[in-house]
């Protein structure tokens, strides 16, 4: 299984619940996304992302072919447009 995690933050945090619902929507769009979650941040310490999306595939391949689907594609074009920095990380667990 592979594991995706991407961190969001928003110069404008009223937007983390729209993108939220936004990611939650991928749900059963894409074949090869197994799994999703996404949650706002709610410690709001200095250290903290706005909002944490978590994503799962079967390998690699699925994760490729996630980050072509044009579902995903129109998703991440909004969320670019609204934040101020993404980081991420993919492991295999």
């Amino acid at each position: 299984m592979l594991t995706h995690v991407v961190l969001f933050r928003f110069a404008d945090l009223s937007v983390a619940a729209d993108a939220r619902d936004r990611l939650l929507a991928l749900r059963g769009q894409i074949p090869s996304l197994k799994e999703l979650e996404a949650g706002v941040d709610i410690t709001r310490s200095e250290r903290s992302f706005d909002l944490a999306l978590i994503t799962r595939f079967d390998d690699a391949a699925g994760l490729q072919a996630y980050a072509e689907h044009p579902v995903h594609l129109e998703a991440l074009a909004w969320l670019r447009s609204v934040a101020t920095q993404v980081v991420a990380v993919d492991f295999v667990d």
